[in-house]
């Protein structure tokens, strides 16, 4: 099928597609969505399809208010209620249980929750009001590859898969949101994202983060817990706060293939680089780094010739918590390391 490109006046016609069925990707501030009528099991099977996705992977549902997530979720405690209040819209995906028979279990993983998010991207909050209907949106990328931050990489990885892509140029955070598991007595993040957990804890108290490894034979709860992520072609190795970069670079020399290096402007300024070294800037601090990482393994992918990517360790904190996750999903946990 022909993808096409829809500009931002032309929402209705991009709801339209997604009543009739079909999958347009959207934008929002953290990563690019691949949408689908979330009532419509037909639809929300071909996004695994489009995706090359694992079935028991479920899917995050977006909304454009709290009544939408009340038509479907049993209930909605009065911490989640506190929590939509601070940080909806925003980059926070809250789990909660779900009224029986409400989603198919297309949807749910074959669970009793699901993530609701509403996001802070004023086009696919016009694109879920015109469609009249929630949308699950996955990372609108192929499977296990570093998730997309524009439409260029939706298209690069789903053109003739799926009916169109909404551009809204480059976002903003470019790491996925966080979840937040509020299904059970205690809340536990499932995945850091740009919503801290010093940002929660503020709102609703203590809360947990998730060290629990999902089993081959388990459904994960959120999506990132189980399955291969964010991995370009090349292999990514982990360049570990305190290491000498002349040391990298030194590495890099020394190797008889092209070295990707996705580093802050400043070390990248500071060493006098060899040919055989692809520099990409991850800018001036982590969330400059949070909004770059994906782009930078996404171009070294276009680049055959790089064989390895060495990328700067921010440390894991706030926001560089959700960087240093993604980052460690990409590297397999690889780090940099002279032999």
């Amino acid at each position: 099928m022909d993808t096409r490109i829809f500009h931002l006046d032309e929402i209705a016609q991009a709801a339209k597609a997604i009543q009739d069925g079909k999958l347009v990707a959207f934008p929002t501030e953290t990563v690019y969505g691949l949408g689908a009528n979330a009532t419509n099991e037909e639809a929300v099977k071909n996004v695994y399809l489009a995706k090359g996705r694992p079935s028991d992977n479920p899917l995050i549902v977006h909304v454009a208010s709290i009544e939408m997530v009340e038509k479907y979720a049993s209930e909605i405690p009065e911490n989640a209620r506190k929590l939509m209040a601070k940080f909806w819209p925003g980059s926070l995906t809250i789990i909660l249980n779900i009224k029986k028979g409400v989603l198919s279990k297309t949807v749910t993983g074959g669970l009793s929750t699901v993530a609701f998010r509403f996001p802070d991207c004023q086009p696919t909050l016009d694109l879920i009001k015109e469609a009249g209907v929630p949308i699950v949106g996955p990372s609108a990328n192929t499977s296990g590859k570093p998730s997309p931050t524009t439409a260029q990489h939706v298209y690069h990885d789903l053109h003739g898969k799926i009916a169109g892509i909404i551009d809204n140029g480059p976002t903003r955070v470019g790491v996925e949101s966080t979840v937040l598991d509020m299904s059970t007595d205690q809340p536990v993040i499932l995945r850091p994202g740009a919503v801290t957990k010093h940002q929660i804890e503020d709102v609703i108290g203590s809360i947990d983060l998730n060290h629990h490894h999902v089993g081959k034979n388990e459904t994960p709860k959120a999506p990132g817990m189980k399955y291969k992520h964010y991995a370009p072609n090349a292999q990514v190795y982990i360049v570990d706060e305190g290491t000498d970069w002349k040391q990298v670079v030194d590495w890099i020399k020394q190797q008889p293939f092209d070295v990707g290096m996705m580093a802050e402007e400043k070390i990248l300024q500071q060493e006098s680089l060899p040919m055989n070294a692809i520099q990409f800037s991850l800018g001036k601090n982590v969330a400059d780094a949070s909004a770059r990482l994906f782009d930078g393994l996404r171009q070294f992918d276009d680049q055959p010739n790089v064989k390895a990517i060495v990328t700067q360790a921010f440390p894991a904190k706030d926001l560089g918590r959700a960087y240093m996750n993604r980052l460690n999903k990409s590297a397999g946990g690889e780090h940099f390391a002279i032999k």
